[in-house]
């Protein structure tokens, strides 16, 4: 659910139960009850015993009197066909004491009808039991023929009155829940997988709503290996499972990810259309038949086909699996890890083959990286401490495959007490050009020496009489403004901790590095927080994109009720992205930022506005619209662009905005919208999220 954060209770109350709630994206709805409608929900559930009542829309358990109060999913709305499957809903229980809620699933019929037929010879059911033996334990349960199996056992209460977020995850295999996000259980178990859904409050009062059980969508998912994982054999088999409505797949495979993002079938990563949901490559007579390359990177991506239905293929996600290197990896503290202790064991994954290992260890990186003719070892551990507190120390592993040696990267970590806590972090890229750096100073400093530059080798060997250096800051001043940034550039940072009273000062820091992007940032979405609105550093993201929230004519809301505020799953880049819900009943439905950098869209001959966005498939079909300034929009082409299930990404030339009356150099609001903006009709409601807002130059 979206809603605003500020309000009075009773405010709160009434906007609560509006029925914003939906399946996840490229998920398919199996069955779904907001009990706004009580003629509807009559229809939609079976109650079993006790006192249920659709009203105010919520689902009321009334009764006290039987500890079986039970509802089902009615018969008609289930399909035994369903075995894989998510369960959520909201509760708020009204009984203290002894009154948990209660999950039925895989439930056969019959349902038993009193409470201590649960373990009847004819009954055949699981049980979530999510806050029993009065409110202190949550549980699940078998029921097989008289018989009964505790699967888990996990602390947990809920508390009386508030509501709280339960979520069920039912596989082929096994079962996992959630209580406000947060794990009970993740168990393997599956006894049998048909049968019913239910809830039971047991024994007490207790209100349910945005009650939804969902399932696979379209695309392909879960893939084998897991994306990103490592791959340790020069071969893979694939697997994956399928979309809902697939008669068969397509396959890409390749070492390129734009090539496989990209590709058709007469691309050379097509690997065939197949009906298996497996996929084998690294063998004679398979793709890459003299086998995977270590230290590779693949990438692969199912499009799901059906010729009867109009949207087939469904385009998967791409995703990825690498070949370990011939080099060490992985190493543990990890490459410019802070706050090491300095007791630590040091230890890495050995390269693909590897039999032997060479570590060089020191404080500084020229020697480590220079050295050789260390002793080899078996092991892939090195103890080199005890180590200096607030110091920074470098590490190297050679590894011997009874043929080759390969020389390893140079390895960096600080231990406790240093400067740490980098920003923007080491490595990241695509920064802003108007970046303000901060970091964390060391235990001992009194002061920091900064060094700043573009050139590596002058900044790592910079000291005060050297152009880097960027001056002395006290403590408490732990940031630099290095002013507008070239585009495309690599800048290195480092900084120095100095206190005159200790005989080890200054401690010389790790060298850092970031790279600013190709193109303008308008908004990333990566610098909002959840903060009180009392910090100073507080930054919302409903504070910085305004919303329709007081506006009887704008039906948007932004970010979610509770932090975090911003989506932090559903993301095309970074860790965020802003979700927007829309309910155009209203009329339309937008959300306007006020720039202050960039303004000038005309800076490096920018030419083109990109936005990427994803929708839900169930999203009412709205037309997507951007506007600047407040007046001169440019609508997507694609009518049903809201109910897109992969991120997309929308390319504006800024000449349409221009045509407009739009001065280009002084562009002061972007607002993002669905639905007519010049002509407000009534419409449908959604939730769409949109990331990377950003401005390029012409390709070369």
């Amino acid at each position: 659910m979206i809603f605003k954060r500020f309000m009075t209770f009773a405010t709160l109350i009434s906007l609560v139960f509006i029925p914003l709630f939906s399946s996840p994206v490229d998920a398919q709805t199996y069955f779904s009850d907001d009990f706004e409608n009580p003629a509807e929900s009559e229809d939609k559930w079976e109650v079993i015993t006790g006192d249920w009542q659709v009203a105010d829309g919520v689902y009321h358990q009334l009764s006290t009197a039987d500890p079986w109060l039970t509802s089902m999913v009615a018969a008609d709305n289930w399909n035994d066909e369903w075995v894989e499957y998510t369960i959520e809903f909201m509760v708020k229980p009204l009984t203290e004491g002894d009154a948990p809620v209660n999950v039925l699933f895989r439930v056969q019929d019959p349902v038993p009808p009193i409470w201590a037929d649960r373990n009847g010879p004819n009954t055949h059911m699981y049980r979530w039991i999510v806050n029993g033996w009065t409110n202190t334990e949550s549980r699940p349960y078998m029921y097989n023929a008289g018989t009964s199996e505790m699967l888990a056992q996990t602390n947990n209460s809920l508390e009386v009155g508030n509501w709280h977020n339960i979520k069920l995850v039912v596989t082929k295999t096994g079962l996992a829940g959630y209580v406000d996000n947060v794990e009970m259980f993740d168990v393997e178990h599956a006894e049998w997988t048909d049968g019913r859904v239910g809830i039971q409050a047991y024994s007490g009062i207790m209100d349910f709503d945005n009650f939804i059980i969902y399932g696979s969508g379209p695309c392909a998912s879960s893939p084998n290996p897991p994306d990103g994982a490592i791959q340790p054999d020069t071969w893979v088999s694939l697997g994956w499972s399928p979309g809902a409505y697939a008669v068969s797949h397509d396959v890409y495979l390749g070492d390129n990810f734009d090539d496989v993002e990209e590709a058709s079938r007469d691309s050379v990563v097509f690997r065939g259309n197949q009906t298996s949901t497996f996929y084998v490559a690294g063998f004679p007579g398979f793709a890459f038949p003299d086998g995977l390359v270590p230290g590779t990177t693949y990438y692969w991506r199912i499009d799901e086909v059906n010729d009867t239905e109009p949207n087939s293929p469904w385009k998967g996600d791409v995703w990825s699996f690498s070949i370990p290197p011939k080099t060490a990896y992985a190493p543990n503290p990890a490459n410019g890890a802070e706050q090491v202790d300095p007791d630590a064991d040091l230890s890495w994954t050995e390269g693909f083959g590897a039999k032997l290992h060479t570590v060089y260890f020191g404080d500084n990186f020229d020697d480590v990286n220079n050295a050789a003719g260390g002793l080899p070892q078996g092991n892939t551990t090195y103890k080199p401490g005890p180590l200096k507190l607030a110091e920074t120390y470098y590490w190297r592993v050679d590894e011997f495959d009874a043929v080759d040696t390969y020389k390893g990267d140079v390895w960096s970590f600080t231990t406790q007490g240093a400067v740490g806590n980098p920003n923007p972090a080491n490595g990241a890229v695509d920064v802003k050009q108007t970046q303000i750096i901060t970091f964390s100073p060391s235990i001992f400093a009194a002061s920091h020496q900064l060094y700043f530059g573009t050139d590596k080798d002058a900044v790592k060997n910079a000291d005060t009489g050297s152009p880097e250096y960027k001056g002395t800051r006290d403590l408490g001043a732990e940031s630099y403004d290095p002013g507008m940034l070239e585009w495309d550039t690599t800048y290195y940072w480092r900084i120095d901790e100095v206190n005159n009273t200790n005989a080890d000062s200054p401690w010389t820091g790790i060298l850092w590095s970031f790279t600013t992007a190709n193109f303008l940032i308008v908004d990333d979405f990566e610098s909002y927080n959840d903060l009180d609105p009392a910090d100073p550093d507080s930054n919302r993201i409903f504070n910085a994109w305004l919303d329709g929230y007081g506006d009887p004519t704008n039906g948007s809301l932004v970010g979610y009720e509770t932090p975090p505020f911003a989506e932090q799953t559903i993301v095309h880049g970074g860790n965020q992205s802003m979700p927007l819900y829309y309910d155009n009943s209203v009329g339309y439905s937008e959300a306007t930022l006020t720039l202050t950098y960039p303004r000038d869209w005309t800076e490096n001959g920018v030419s083109t506005l990109t936005i990427w966005f994803r929708g839900i498939s169930d999203n009412a079909a709205e037309t997507l619209y951007v506007a600047l300034n407040g007046s001169a929009v440019v609508n997507h082409d694609n009518p049903d662009a809201a109910q897109a299930t992969t991120w997309t990404e929308w390319t504006i030339d800024l000449q349409a905005f221009a045509d407009q009356g739009v001065n280009l150099a002084n562009v002061n609001t972007i607002a993002l919208g669905l639905g007519n903006r010049n002509n407000p009709v009534a419409g449908g409601s959604g939730t769409m999220y949109f990331d990377d807002i950003r401005l390029y130059p012409p390709a070369p």
